[in-house]
């Protein structure tokens, strides 16, 4: 199975579609019709060589998606404003000030979220292991507590705002996003009955990749070895683009390989996706089939790589 290189995201009653540069978001708005944007993505990185070396690439293409995922929420959340918004006409001036608003307020969300995460998966779980340091004398076990303190508190926040019902139905929304994926990497024509039994779990997904940061963190963390705090916490947050980058690989790696290892290594990234995705209703793989083909050609694509009809 070849990769069909491209990726998403579910939003808010959405899916968006990212295919190279191109990406477009589709949205069931609350009048039942499907509104398509489609754009071109400027990345927020000015170096575009640094989104492609092997290694370095993860933790860029990483802000990238987070940047790009925060402004299509954003849209297909403004068709979901109370009543009283609705009808308001801007002029040119007050929609170029409301757009540059919402590119800082962005910004500012951006770079609240990394360090927000940072702060909870990386640098809590050391504090709180570190209390039981008098008690516990052994580094290796120190270390063991710590990853699974990190792995547990990254499985009890997906499980806790999987309770929402607005997530759930993202989440519903993110299985229609996998199933397209999985049904055009089958070579099957992209319909509402093929996607509906194609599978909703998808090697390259975001939260395969999250978890692998999760666990390559636990496992680069046992290294590291210093009597200052301040040095063990530094290194901790040093080690974040690192971690994303091996991270990154082996996503890459598993879209595009059926090899065993990659399979196996891949499998709890899959187990993981039962909670981030649900199986969506006919109306929800519609808006994701109207998203995959403003910006791929999946009919080319199974000529290309499966020939005959499936």
């Amino acid at each position: 199975m070849k990769s069909s290189n491209i990726g998403g995201q579910a939003v808010l009653e959405g899916v968006m579609m990212k295919n190279g540069d191109e990406y477009a978001v589709a949205v069931r708005k609350p009048d039942g019709e499907i509104e398509v944007k489609k754009e071109t993505y400027r990345s927020v990185i000015k170096w575009g060589t640094l989104t492609k070396i092997p290694f370095v690439r993860g933790v860029f293409n990483f802000i990238d998606s987070m940047v790009l995922g925060m402004k299509t929420l954003t849209y297909s959340a403004s068709f979901y404003e109370e009543e009283d918004e609705k009808g308001k006409r801007m002029t040119e001036e007050q929609v170029k000030k409301a757009e540059k608003k919402d590119s800082l307020l962005m910004g500012v969300t951006v770079a609240f979220s990394i360090v927000l995460a940072i702060g909870i998966f990386m640098v809590l779980p050391y504090f709180i292991i570190n209390l039981a340091g008098n008690v516990i004398k052994s580094r290796v076990v120190l270390s063991f507590l710590e990853g699974v303190l990190r792995l547990a508190i990254f499985i009890g926040y997906i499980l806790i705002i999987s309770k929402m019902e607005d997530i759930k139905r993202v989440y519903m929304y993110h299985g229609a996003e996998h199933k397209c994926i999985n049904c055009i990497e089958h070579g099957m024509d992209l319909t509402v009955e093929n996607v509906r039994k194609s599978s909703k779990q998808h090697k390259r997904c975001g939260t395969s990749f999250l978890l692998f940061v999760v666990i390559i963190s636990c496992v680069m963390v046992f290294f590291i070895q210093s009597d200052s705090q301040l040095v063990k916490v530094g290194l901790r947050i040093a080690l974040i683009p690192v971690i994303a980058g091996i991270s990154y690989e082996l996503i890459k790696w598993a879209g595009n390989s059926e090899n065993p290892i990659i399979n196996a290594l891949s499998k709890p990234g899959l187990w993981m996706q039962n909670l981030t995705t649900k199986e969506p209703d006919d109306e929800m793989i519609e808006v994701a089939i109207q998203s995959v083909e403003a910006v791929f050609d999946w009919k080319k694509y199974k000529e290309e790589n499966f020939g005959a009809e499936k």
